[in-house]
């Protein structure tokens, strides 16, 4: 889901050496079968601190727009290997454009966040703090760059895999999930939370930030409007809740957070990511980081499923984005921008830490994992740590808050532009 004026409005006329690698679709536009289709080869990296490695494929997609036969795609990818020089280090990112100038957006976020990121000088004591501080700068140069997001932004999913830690910041609607085994059986772990007004927390925080939340119809005056509930996003996905000006029929958001949107982020969409630390265990054996063009209509579960039905990622890529394309023609007459990156965890064993060469090791500390104030705990294959919640509770909701750990929050006043203050 994205903005009104952008593309979810069917319904309503690196190497290793440490480079970046970009993957952008090519050819032409063809309607038959899957169109605008990028896949890469099969690709593996190493984590040598844990003697392991991580094998992944990519695949992006153009959306099929009927009305707009010559749009491109919004969606981006980023793979950077060895952040830092570090062969244990590696990001991956999906970024969702939405609105006029979607695809400038995602583009500039997936260039610059991670060179912010890996340029942090608390990037190897604090990731999550790092993490916090590279959404937000990026955040501030978008708005002070040539781009127009005014009322185009983008989302944005990352894992940040560290040595046997993964952090997962993510800022929007675009998704990723854990395949967990847990004896005979693989279970999909979502490493994400998606942030809309489905949500409640989410929807209150933008309530006191002035937001109207309605569906389209709402707007519209087919349905009425003092109705607040829309049951999930499984029965109500076709006209979701979406974020309004008080006096006015614009952004149109369903999304609560993401980079960009300079308009919608005066009613409270920011760019706050919420961050997850997960400690992997041999009982991990994939990721996938996907666009919501995957999501709207598959459960984290079925897209689990599908992967473990392939050996090899190239293949599961195709067929997660085939079933994708399906779903999306059975419920609209368009689909979205797809876009997916899925990363086999290979010999990973529980008692394989260690390495011989005291500089490639990390030396990252786990946390423990905290919603709130209150403490979670899961009986699974998973051992998740510390959640980063951008906790709101004591500050005024429509700032941007960077919450760690350890340290005072730092605040940053949305709507002025203002650079986020030093760390």
């Amino acid at each position: 889901m994205g903005c009104v004026n952008g593309k979810c409005c069917g319904r309503y006329p690196q190497s290793s050496d440490g480079d970046s690698r970009d993957y952008r679709e090519s050819g032409p536009y063809n309607v038959q079968g899957i169109h605008g289709l990028t896949q890469r080869s099969l690709e593996s990296i190493p984590v040598p601190s844990h003697n392991f490695h991580l094998e992944y494929s990519v695949l992006t997609q153009r959306g099929y727009y009927p009305d707009s036969p010559d749009k491109e795609n919004q969606d981006n990818l980023c793979i950077r290997t060895q952040i830092q020089g570090n062969p244990n280090i590696h990001f991956f990112g999906v970024f969702d454009g939405h609105g006029q100038f979607g695809a400038q957006c995602s583009n500039f976020v997936k260039d610059r966040l991670v060179e912010i990121l890996a340029n942090d000088p608390s990037f190897s004591d604090d990731p999550v703090k790092a993490f916090n501080s590279a959404f937000l700068t990026t955040n501030y140069e978008l708005h002070n760059s040539d781009i127009d997001d005014s009322m185009s932004g983008t989302t944005a999913i990352t894992v940040l895999v560290v040595g046997d830690i993964l952090f997962v910041a993510n800022v929007g609607d675009s998704r990723a999930v854990i395949a967990v085994q847990e004896g005979n059986r693989i279970r999909a772990e979502d490493l994400s939370n998606d942030q809309t007004p489905f949500r409640k927390d989410e929807y209150e925080r933008v309530k006191q930030c002035g937001a109207r939340v309605l569906s389209v119809d709402q707007v519209e005056g087919f349905k009425d409007p003092n109705i607040q509930s829309w049951g999930n996003e499984e029965s109500q996905g076709g006209d979701p809740p979406r974020l309004w000006v008080q006096n006015g029929m614009y952004p149109g958001t369903a999304f609560t957070r993401s980079v960009g949107d300079s308009t919608a982020e005066k009613i409270g969409v920011v760019a706050v990511p919420e961050v997850l630390t997960v400690q992997l265990t041999a009982n991990h054996l994939f990721f996938v980081v996907a666009s919501d063009g995957v999501f709207e209509f598959l459960s984290s579960q079925a897209v689990v499923n599908m992967v473990a039905g392939y050996t090899d990622p190239r293949d599961a890529c195709a067929a997660i984005a085939g079933e994708s394309y399906k779903k999306w023609m059975e419920h609209e007459n368009r689909t979205d921008d797809i876009t997916i990156i899925i990363v086999h965890i290979k010999g990973f064993s529980n008692s394989g830490a260690g390495t011989t060469d005291g500089s490639s090791a990390t030396n990252i500390r786990p946390m423990r994992f905290r919603r709130g104030t209150s403490e979670v705990s899961f009986a699974s294959g998973s051992e998740l740590y510390h959640s980063v919640r951008s906790d709101f509770s004591d500050l005024h909701p429509c700032q941007h808050v960077v919450s760690t750990n350890r340290g005072p929050a730092i605040i940053v006043p949305s709507p002025k532009h203002e650079r986020p203050s030093e760390q």
